[in-house]
């Protein structure tokens, strides 16, 4: 496979789209659990899930951004 196939574009974008996604819902989640005061252990779940959630979300909408692009010759 080629280092410039469009697959590993879209892999990228995913990867990337996660990881931007993640670190995003993470500082979000927890602003949002002390704002909210959410009580005890229900702060790591209350996290853990807007973390998920955004980097799933991001994730993929960066990957159909590389989808996208990838027909595209500039």
């Amino acid at each position: 496979m080629a280092r410039d196939s469009c697959l590993a574009r879209i892999t990228a974008g995913v990867a990337i789209g996660g990881a931007v996604g993640g670190a995003v819902g993470a500082v979000y989640g927890t602003y949002e659990a002390v704002r909210f005061k959410v009580p005890g252990l229900l702060k790591i779940r209350y996290i853990g899930q807007t973390t998920l959630g955004s980097a799933a979300i991001f994730g993929l909408f960066l990957g159909a951004g590389s989808l996208i692009h990838c027909g595209k010759s500039y």
